[in-house]
C-alpha cells in the first residue's frame, strides 16, 4: 500500500474523482464530507495524509487545519483552494499545513504533491521511533541516519561489538565516532562496566600521561596522594581514545605496551598494575601518512587498526541530514523548553545544499543557533553557517583568525548556558579542563 489518504469535500464529483485517482496510484482513500465526520475518522484510524478543502458545510478548513496538527502532529495536511482564494493557501500552511493545491490543476500537480506529503509523514514517523530510542539509549539506536554508507559502518560495528578486538573509527571531525564508541560498549558483554572517553588532543603531553596511567602520591609537585588513571577506571570496561592522532611518540610506546600486554606502569611507581580494559581509538588524522612522517608509530596503528570502521562525512549521507535536522529541531526545542517550530521546505533544502566541513556536529550546532533565533517557523533566514557571521558587533569573515572564531563562539556557548560550564564543554564537545584552560587563555570571565 502507498499510504493512507483522509480526504474530506462536500463536492461529490470531486470527491469521486480525487478518490479514484488516488486509488489507481495504490493509495488506501477514507472519505469525509464535512469537519465533523473527518474527526470520527481520525480517532478510528491513522492517516499519513489529510486532503481536505476549505469551504465545507460545518467549518473552515483552513481553520481546522490547525486542530488536526495539534492533535493529529504526525499527520501530514494539504489543502484544497478556490480559485482566486491562494490566501487560503498560505494560511493553511502557517497553521502546519504541508501544503495547498488549488482546485483545477491535473493529476501532474496532485500527485507529486500527495506522494510528497506521505512520505514526509513517513519521515516523521521514523524520526519519533529513533528519537524514542535515542534518548533512552547509548546503543547502535542512538546512531541517527539510514544511508547506506552509514548501515554499512553500523554491520561493521554490530560485528565486532561482542568481541574484545580493539577498533580504530576514522573519518573526519563531527562525523559521531564517539557516539559509535558509546555504541559498541552498550552492544557489547561489557556493558554493565565503564565507559570512560578521553581526548587526546585537550592535555599537555606530561598531563596526559598522567590521566592515563594514573601516578603514585610524591612523583611530581602537586601529587598529594595516589591516583587511578582513566585506564585503570575503566577495568573491565572499555576506553575510548579519541584523536589518538595527537598522542605524543613518547606516549604510543606505553600504550602499545598496554594493547600487548595489559600492563603499565604509573607515574613514579615501580611495580607493574595490570587491568582488562578495551580499547577504541578514533582519529581524524590519515595514520599512514603521519607514520610516513615519523609522528605515528607503525607497530602502534597496526596493533589498533585490527577492526577499522570508517565513517562517512555528512555530505555523502544523503536524506540523513533531514533525518537529523528534525531529530534536533525536537530534541533542542525540548531542551529550551520551547514549542517546536514549524519548518519550512526552503529551510530543508538550504540544509541539504550545504557542504557541512564540521559534519553532524556543525548541524547540530546550526540548528541550535536557528531554534534559539526562530519564533514559530524555521526559514532560512535563521540560518547561519560558519564562513560569516556576527557576535557582539564584531563580525567573523573568512579573514577573522581561528582563534578569535573560537573566542567568539565560547562566548557565545557560556551565553546561552548561563555559565554552565559542563553544559558548555559538552556543546562545544571539549573536556572541561580544555574549557577552562581556553577561557584563560581568551580572558573570559570564570
Amino acid at each position: 500500500m502507498e499510504g493512507s489518504i483522509l480526504l474530506i469535500d462536500d463536492e461529490e464529483q470531486l470527491l469521486k474523482l480525487f478518490t479514484r485517482t488516488l486509488k489507481l496510484e495504490g493509495y488506501e482513500v477514507t472519505q469525509a464530507k464535512n469537519i465533523a465526520e473527518a474527526f470520527k475518522a481520525l480517532e478510528k484510524n491513522d492517516f499519513e495524509l489529510i486532503l481536505t478543502d476549505v469551504k465545507l458545510p460545518d467549518g473552515d478548513g483552513v481553520e481546522a487545519t490547525k486542530t488536526y496538527k495539534e492533535k493529529y502532529p504526525n499527520t501530514e495536511i494539504i489543502v484544497i483552494t478556490a480559485y482566486g482564494t491562494i490566501k487560503d493557501g498560505v494560511q493553511a500552511i502557517q497553521n502546519g499545513a504541508f501544503n495547498y493545491l488549488t482546485k483545477g490543476d491535473d493529476n501532474d500537480r496532485l500527485l507529486p504533491l500527495v506522494a510528497n506529503g506521505v512520505e514526509k509523514a513517513r519521515l516523521q514517523q521514523r524520526l519519533n521511533r529513533i528519537t524514542d530510542k535515542a534518548q533512552s539509549n547509548h546503543d547502535f539506536s542512538a546512531v541517527i541516519g539510514e544511508s547506506e554508507s552509514l548501515k554499512q559502518s553500523i554491520t561493521l560495528a554490530k560485528r565486532v561489538a561482542p568481541t574484545l578486538t580493539t577498533v580504530l573509527l576514522t573519518g573526519e571531525t563531527g562525523t559521531g565516532k564517539e557516539v559509535f564508541a558509546h555504541a559498541i560498549h552498550y552492544e557489547s558483554d561489557r556493558a554493565k562496566e565503564p565507559f570512560v572517553a578521553l581526548n587526546c588532543s585537550a592535555f599537555a603531553p606530561h598531563l596526559l600521561e598522567s590521566e592515563l596511567f594514573g601516578y603514585k602520591a610524591g612523583a611530581f609537585t602537586g601529587a598529594n596522594k595516589d591516583k587511578r588513571g582513566l585506564l585503570e577506571e575503566g577495568h573491565k570496561g572499555t576506553v575510548f581514545l579519541d584523536e589518538i592522532g595527537e598522542m605524543p611518540l613518547e606516549l604510543q610506546a606505553k600504550i602499545l605496551r598496554f594493547l600487548e600486554t595489559g600492563e603499565f606502569i604509573k607515574v613514579g611507581d615501580t611495580k607493574v598494575t595490570k587491568i582488562q580494559t578495551r580499547i577504541i581509538a578514533a582519529t581524524n588524522r590519515e595514520l599512514l601518512k603521519e607514520v610516513e612522517e615519523n609522528k605515528f608509530r607503525l607497530d602502534l596503528y597496526y596493533r589498533l587498526a585490527v577492526f577499522q570502521i570508517h565513517l562517512p562525512p555528512l555530505i555523502e549521507r544523503g536524506r540523513d541530514i533531514e533525518l537529523l535536522a528534525r531529530f534536533f529541531i525536537k530534541h533542542l526545542s525540548a531542551k529550551m523548553g520551547k514549542k517546536s517550530p514549524i519548518i519550512d521546505q526552503d529551510f530543508i533544502e538550504k540544509l541539504q545544499t550545504y557542504t557541512w566541513k564540521g559534519n553532524v556536529r556543525e548541524l547540530k550546532n546550526v540548528i541550535e543557533r536557528a531554534v534559539i533565533m526562530a519564533d514559530d517557523v524555521l526559514t532560512p533566514n535563521v540560518l547561519l553557517f560558519g564562513q560569516t557571521g556576527t557576535t557582539n558587533g564584531s563580525t567573523i569573515t573568512p579573514l577573522t583568525s581561528l582563534a578569535e572564531v573560537e573566542k567568539h563562539h565560547m562566548k557565545r556557548v557560556l551565553a546561552h548556558t548561563e555559565n554552565n560550564k559542563s553544559e558548555t564543554a559538552k556543546i562545544l564537545g571539549i573536556g572541561l579542563t580544555t574549557l577552562y584552560r581556553k577561557m584563560q587563555e581568551y580572558e573570559l570571565e570564570k
